[in-house]
């Protein structure tokens, strides 16, 4: 009897050591989410399963089509995604809240707000999930709109119009706001405006959705760099902004009290040979803090800096070729294994593994079709 009970608690032990790879697999695997940029009103937003041990990301489809919906951000209950929208006509900027469904991937529409604003070309949501954060690059100016309990989003409660202009007569003649992004600790929100030179700072209330001017007010970037994207560094001490018109990155020390950035290094993202037209998209710093990355649209490629700890200051690494045209934007999954890259002009989504001593990338030798992808984000 004991005999035939060793033997069936063996075999059912061989059975779930078989069963739990799979099991693994699944409960690792995440949701990735592209948005296109594709005129085709057939377009909208593609659903990916991403599994982060192996880096391969299983298409599922179209998870919902949505014209316009060129930038997202994803909600921190990992339970909705936020994209920008068009109403038409002038200030007919909006974002869109959709629901996500963890097993299929497909997103459901819950609303449309009006943003007050047009040419919306970048979304995030405050770490609190309380409130959506919209910058409109054809009017220079940033709005705060409140999330409901059930993912609705309301009408505006902060609208802010920047004010000025630079020296790049075709691109600088007025303002035009490119990003705006929550500190570490949720207090102060930073716009990056291309059009002015200037990252405008805001006193962010969560909990009233009000951005109201700092002090400092802002901080500048050298005449003609324009500011496109900005990123926090981890551990709070520092930032970055990608410059679109200088093909550089300024990185910043920042005081967290204060809510002040003070810059300490401006660097090229282009190996010194190029001499071509380039523009700056995308900078991420990885959830170690040990590197930096940034895409270079002309270029095409993804230019990696080191980052030194106990200054904040960047030491090139490397340029990496994009294997694609135009790169818009890139993610990384949050474990920072895989780096996801959107080539907006060839129609591919290209992914590279992460050396996290080194930060160099490496083709995996994965490329998925995708009309026009310009954004990429991943739900855990």
């Amino acid at each position: 009897m004991r005999t035939n009970r060793r033997c069936i608690w063996t075999a059912a032990a061989v059975a779930l050591a078989a069963f739990l790879p799979a099991f693994r697999a699944v409960d690792r695997a995440q949701l990735m989410y592209v948005g296109s940029g594709a005129r085709d009103a057939a377009t909208g937003i593609y659903a990916f399963r991403f599994d982060p041990t192996t880096g391969k990301a299983t298409p599922l489809g179209l998870a919902i089509e949505a014209r316009g919906a060129s930038f997202l951000a994803i909600h921190p209950n990992r339970k909705l995604l936020y994209a920008v929208a068009s109403l038409g006509g002038q200030n007919g900027g909006a974002v869109s809240a959709f629901t996500i469904d963890r097993d299929t991937g497909k997103l459901a529409l819950v609303n449309t707000a009006a943003s007050r604003g047009s040419g919306p070309c970048f979304v995030a949501v405050d770490r609190t999930g309380k409130n959506v954060l919209v910058a409109h690059y054809t009017v220079g100016t940033v709005a705060a709109l409140p999330i409901a309990p059930d993912g609705r989003l309301g009408e505006p409660t902060a609208f802010v119009e920047h004010h000025g202009s630079s020296v790049n007569p075709e691109r600088q003649k007025e303002p035009h706001a490119h990003s705006i992004n929550v500190s570490p600790d949720n207090r102060f929100a930073v716009a990056a405006d291309l059009g002015t030179d200037r990252l405008e700072i805001y006193r962010f209330d969560a909990g009233r959705g009000s951005l109201a001017p700092n002090d400092p007010p802002h901080a500048s970037v050298r005449p003609g760099a324009g500011p496109r994207h900005f990123a926090f560094h981890p551990s709070g001490r520092y930032a970055y902004v990608i410059n679109e018109l200088g093909s550089t990155v300024t990185a910043f020390s920042y005081d967290g009290a204060r809510g002040a950035l003070t810059e300490i290094q401006t660097i090229t993202t282009l190996p010194a040979v190029f001499q071509a037209a380039n523009y700056p998209a995308e900078v991420l710093v990885h959830p170690s803090g040990k590197f930096l990355y940034g895409s270079n649209r002309g270029h095409d490629s993804i230019a990696v800096f080191a980052i030194d700890a106990r200054r904040g200051t960047l030491t090139p690494v490397e340029h990496v070729s994009t294997q694609g045209k135009w790169p818009r934007n890139f993610g990384m999954d949050p474990a920072g294994g895989y780096l996801i890259v959107a080539n907006q002009e060839s129609g591919n989504v290209v992914a590279f593994r992460i050396d996290r001593t080194t930060g160099r990338l490496t083709p995996t030798g994965q490329t998925l079709e995708v009309p026009a992808p310009m954004c990429v984000r991943f739900v855990e």
